[in-house]
C-alpha cells in the first residue's frame, strides 16, 4: 500500500475525459503542477474499445490517472438514454482501471457522482450511505456504472494492493458545461435559457418542476484543485465526497442564475416535469479533515460561469 503524501512532482499523468467540463479543469488545474500532462481523443482512442484502451496504457504506462471521462448529462438526458448511460460508463471505467493496474500505474482516481447515493438517504448524504436504499430512478442506470466503477476500485486495491481511491464530486458547474437544450444539468440549462431570454426580451422564464427540491453546487475548478489535493494527501479505500457543504432551493437558484445573466423577467415553474431527488447534500466532513474546502462562493461562481459561457459562444460563431 502506498503511503501518504503521494509526490505527484515529475510523473506523467493521465487525464481521461480531458474534453468534458471536468477534465479541462483538472488540465488547467495540473498546469501548475511539474507534471507531464497526457490525453488522448476519441478519433485516437475510444475509451469504450477495450483493445484499444490497453494499447494505448501499454505503449504510454501513465504513472497517475484521473478517471473523469463517462457520459453525463441531465436529468433528461439520464432518463432518456438508459442504455447508453449504463453501457458507456461501465465500460468506461472497466477498460481504463483493469489497464491501469496491468500497465503498473502508480495511482488512480476514479470520480463518481452524488447520485450514487440513494434517493432517500439521510442528509447530508455520508460516504457510508451508498448502497443503503433504491436509487432515484431517472438516472438509475449512471448510477449503477459509477458504483460498479468504485467497486471496481475496491477490488484492485483490496485483491493487489492498488493505490486507486475513489471521489464523489457533487452537482458542479462551470467552463465547458454542456448547454444542450435538452441533455444539459441545471445550472447550464439555467444559464442558456435566462440568456436567451434576456437578449430576445421574452417576459417569462419557465424552470422545470417545482423550484422545491434543494441541490448543492460546486464550481469545477475547486472540485479539480480538491482532486489534486487528494491524489497528493489521500490514500484511503473509503470513497471521499467532494462538495461545498452548503445547498439551495432550486427556485433560490434559479433567482441567482437570473441576476447573474441580468434577466429581469419573470420566473415560473413547470410542475408537470420531475423534480429528482428532493435534495441531494453532500457530508463532507472528511474531506473537511483532509485538510480541503472550497473557496468560490456560488455567486462568483455563477458569473464566472456565465463569462464563460459568453466567450465560448463568442468563439463558436466566429
Amino acid at each position: 500500500m502506498a503511503k501518504t503524501p503521494f509526490e505527484l512532482n515529475g510523473k506523467t499523468v493521465f487525464v481521461a475525459g480531458h474534453r468534458g467540463m471536468v477534465g479541462g479543469a483538472l488540465l488547467r488545474r495540473l498546469a501548475s503542477e511539474n507534471v507531464r500532462l497526457m490525453t488522448v481523443g476519441r478519433s485516437e482512442v475510444d475509451l469504450r474499445d477495450q483493445a484499444a484502451v490497453n494499447k494505448w496504457f501499454a505503449d504510454r504506462r501513465p504513472q497517475v490517472v484521473f478517471l473523469a471521462a463517462a457520459k453525463v448529462g441531465g436529468i433528461v438526458a439520464n432518463n432518456t438514454l438508459r442504455a447508453e448511460f449504463i453501457y458507456d460508463n461501465l465500460v468506461i471505467a472497466t477498460n481504463i482501471i483493469h489497464a491501469a493496474h496491468v500497465h503498473g500505474a502508480e495511482k488512480l482516481m476514479f470520480l463518481g457522482s452524488s447520485c450514487i447515493y440513494p434517493k432517500l438517504a439521510s442528509q447530508p448524504l455520508r460516504e457510508d450511505s451508498m448502497l443503503t436504499g433504491p436509487l432515484e430512478p431517472t438516472n438509475e442506470p449512471y448510477a449503477i456504472a459509477k458504483i460498479a466503477g468504485i467497486k471496481l476500485v475496491e477490488a484492485y486495491r483490496s485483491q493487489y494492493g492498488a493505490d486507486f481511491i475513489n471521489v464523489m464530486p457533487t452537482n458542479l458547474y462551470g467552463a465547458g458545461d454542456n448547454y444542450h437544450p435538452e441533455y444539459s444539468h441545471v445550472v447550464a440549462a439555467l444559464i442558456r435559457r435566462f440568456h436567451e431570454a434576456k437578449i430576445s426580451g421574452t417576459g417569462k422564464v419557465v424552470v422545470w418542476g417545482t423550484g422545491t427540491p434543494r441541490r448543492e453546487f460546486l464550481y469545477v475548478d475547486d472540485m479539480a484543485d480538491a482532486c489534486v489535493h487528494l491524489m497528493k494527501t489521500y490514500s484511503g479505500e473509503a470513497l471521499v465526497n467532494i462538495g461545498t457543504g452548503e445547498d439551495i432551493t432550486i427556485a433560490e437558484f434559479a433567482r441567482l442564475v437570473a441576476a447573474a445573466v441580468g434577466y429581469t423577467g419573470d420566473i415560473g415553474f413547470d410542475t408537470s416535469k420531475p423534480d429528482g431527488t428532493p435534495r441531494k447534500l453532500l457530508d463532507v466532513s472528511r474531506l473537511a479533515a483532509l485538510g480541503w474546502r472550497a473557496r468560490t462562493s456560488l455567486e462568483d461562481g455563477i458569473k464566472l460561469a456565465y463569462r464563460a459561457f459568453l466567450n465560448e459562444h463568442r468563439q463558436a460563431a466566429e
